[in-house]
């Protein structure tokens, strides 16, 4: 084990720090870290925090933390913030909006970049949870950088989801609709003391099913996919029926009720076996990710060993060949190389 890994087992946030940063720049070396950490995971609770910009996700989630630590328990919180066109580092930079944890050690708080991955999410953040989970935080907060159908990726790192819609705008309720309904295990109306709260809160009291007694069998992340179980009286397992929570965040309002609220989901996830079949998933959709990322590497390296790209695009325009058969050239060679290996084991 190396020196590192074991200053972050012992407790070191100097070297989960210095961990984190060779992740987020894949810096030579940080595979074998993360490999490392793998066996020292799978304790802490993963929550992540969507939402619509201006929701109030930052404020919220200061405050989860700081009730976290009135409990006594450890926190880390990952920031997912848009991605800087120049350097492709984290724009918002330290939020400043999370002031009230700061000079608490126990709350360990990193700004990370969105690296222009579509939902807001990248393999960075999945190993940046390793090493927080590894060094003994026990609640670890994902707060993404923003909601929308390309948002989704946040269920394949976090255990519960929560989605903050502002009180008084339709258009934030109506843009559920586009993807990040199906994924909240918990909605969360913020700033809940403004007018239009209380419609709001209907507006996602009848999308979510409630009226007829029933959830959909596509709401929550965590429910059940049997088609059984959105039939009203069905003996079919019902899952997690998403709930709907109003907060002040500015204020601490709410907060005690949310956590109440994550703790019985997180209760769910043990006693329904959901959570271990989500670790399944979860792994395997990482596994699909990194392969696909390393085998896009090695094409890419073999595309300019045989000339680069404009090579055959301007061969292709030539009409001189055609995209498939550019696509086996490069293709076929690492394949059967993969097929002699195999072939070679049996």
């Amino acid at each position: 084990m190396s020196d590192l890994v074991a200053e972050l087992l012992a407790g070191k946030h100097r070297a989960l720090a210095r961990v984190i940063t060779k992740i987020e720049n894949h810096e030579p070396g940080y595979r074998e870290l993360v490999s490392q950490l793998h066996e020292h995971t799978g304790t802490a609770d993963v929550i992540g925090i969507t939402g619509s910009p201006g929701s109030g996700k930052s404020t919220l989630v200061d405050k989860l933390a700081a009730t976290y630590r009135e409990q006594g328990l450890t926190v880390g919180v990952i920031a997912i913030d848009p991605s800087s066109p120049f350097t492709g580092g984290a724009v918002l930079g330290d939020r400043i909006r999370m002031g009230s944890n700061i000079g608490d050690m126990d709350v360990f708080f990193r700004s990370m970049s969105a690296r222009g991955t579509l939902g807001g999410l990248s393999t960075a953040t999945t190993d940046a949870v390793k090493a927080l989970d590894a060094f003994g935080k026990d609640k670890i907060l994902i707060e993404t950088v923003g909601a929308g159908q390309n948002e989704i990726d946040i269920v394949k790192t976090a255990e519960s989801v929560l989605v903050l819609v502002p009180p008084g705008s339709g258009d934030d309720v109506q843009m559920l609709k586009a993807g990040i309904l199906e994924i909240g295990d918990i909605f969360v109306v913020n700033k809940a003391d403004l007018e239009g709260s209380d419609r709001t809160v209907q507006e996602l009291r009848e999308m979510l099913g409630y009226r007829e007694g029933r959830v959909p069998s596509t709401v929550g992340h965590h429910g059940t996919s049997d088609v059984d179980a959105t039939i009203e009286g069905s003996d079919a397992d019902d899952g997690w029926e998403p709930e709907i929570v109003e907060t002040v965040a500015e204020r601490g309002e709410g907060v005690d009720e949310l956590l109440d609220v994550l703790a019985d989901h997180q209760a769910y996830l043990d006693s329904s076996g959901r959570r271990e079949q989500q670790r399944r998933q979860r792994y395997a959709e990482e596994i699909r990710t990194l392969i696909r990322e390393d085998a896009n590497k090695l094409l890419v390296e073999e595309l300019e060993a045989q000339g680069g790209l404009d090579n055959f695009v301007q061969q292709v325009v030539d009409r001189e060949i055609d995209p498939y058969t550019v696509s086996d050239s490069i293709v076929e060679p690492i394949a059967d190389c993969l097929r002699e290996r195999r072939d070679e084991s049996e």
